[in-house]
């Protein structure tokens, strides 16, 4: 495995919000995945090593690690380390597909509203979303 590189994830992590801190582990690093931050063959750092660059407890990163693994993203290897997987895209039916469209809108709308509520104006919040959405056509 000498051709396998240690891949450092740039995470943030917000101890103060109200998202668990093992949710904000997992969802940022399946950023890094989706995004090609981390490749096939890339090797993690350690739990413990993850853990204390973020400040948190190891067994926190070895949880989002686990969820990961399960997900299909990771293989974790006993004293071998964490190697990200070629993963493919799930094959979803028409049926599933749909449901999960469905899901993902109505996540969308609660979170609008939650940051609405908080604040933010409609107007903000879209800029932000076609950002996020297609970050090649933001020239700011």
């Amino acid at each position: 495995m000498s051709d396998v590189q240690k891949a450092a994830p740039r995470l943030e992590i917000d101890l103060q919000s109200d998202v668990p801190v093992v949710h904000q582990i997992t969802r940022g690093l399946r950023r890094c995945l989706l995004d090609g931050a981390l490749a096939p063959g890339d090797l993690l750092p350690s739990s413990r090593a993850l853990a204390r660059d973020l400040g948190v407890h190891f067994n926190t990163v070895a949880q989002a690690y686990r969820e990961l693994e399960a997900e299909g993203w990771l293989a974790l290897k006993r004293r071998a380390g964490s190697v990200v997987l070629d993963r493919r895209r799930p094959r979803l039916s028409n049926a599933e597909q749909a449901r999960l469209g469905d899901e993902y809108e109505s996540a969308l709308r609660d979170l609008r509203a939650d940051y609405e509520a908080r604040g933010l104006a409609r107007a903000a919040l879209d800029q932000r979303t076609r950002r996020v959405l297609d970050p090649e056509g933001d020239a700011s």
